[in-house]
């Protein structure tokens, strides 16, 4: 489980393109990853990995992604020099500044508008129109891993808009984002969870009915 507070970022290495699946290398130039083991997960614009190799010369550790993943979510899309969100994994009796999230990537919504304020940045997203059930003002989504809370929601035009202040810009990739972008974003699961049973209860009136 995670936080949705990046540590920081770092950059691919490289990416090696196999049957089914590829390999991404990803540096570790701030320390981030020093004490990982193989099979341990970490979040990679929000998207739980597994480490699969350990490379001390040069200091990088790699991941695999399925091409179901590279299906879900914009690490298909990655390149050499790209930068990327990193977040470990949560540890118990560590303090929580963010919300519950999984790494498990719901899809990619669309960057529609990026307006910056001084040193903020207000982004309007794109959602699809079937995920917009999941969403409420001032309820939150991970996109690229971070943990954002949301303060528009317009179902019409299936459309949320987040906030970003100075820190979260200096920390994590979200400072190069554009209009026309792709960002991988994850729902809250007890939100899920709840509007889920609530439909269901309903189907089963109407059947029962």
């Amino acid at each position: 489980m995670y936080t949705g507070i990046v540590l920081g970022t770092e950059h691919i290495q490289g990416v090696e393109e196999k049957e089914g699946y590829s390999t991404i290398y990803v540096t570790n130039t701030h320390g981030f990853l020093d004490d990982v083991t193989i099979g341990a997960s970490v979040s990679v614009n929000g998207t739980c990995l597994t480490v699969t190799q350990i490379l001390k010369e040069p200091n990088i550790v790699s991941f695999d992604i399925s091409d179901l993943t590279k299906q879900v979510t914009t690490l298909g899309q990655l390149k050499a020099n790209d930068i990327v969100n990193i977040e470990r994994s949560f540890k118990v009796g560590m303090e929580n500044g963010g919300h519950n999230l999984y790494g498990h990537v719901e899809g990619v919504a669309t960057v529609k508008n990026a307006i910056r304020h001084g040193e903020t940045l207000h982004l309007d997203l794109s959602i699809p129109a079937e995920k917009m059930k999941y969403f409420f003002l001032k309820g939150f989504i991970g996109l690229h891993g971070c943990s954002l809370t949301v303060n528009r929601v317009d179902k019409t035009q299936h459309e949320i808009s987040v906030d970003l202040i100075p820190e979260t810009l200096r920390l994590t990739n979200l400072r190069y984002v554009q209009q026309g972008d792709l960002l991988n974003y994850e729902i809250d699961q007890t939100t899920r969870t709840l509007v889920d049973t609530i439909e269901g209860i309903y189907a089963n009136r109407d059947i029962a009915g």
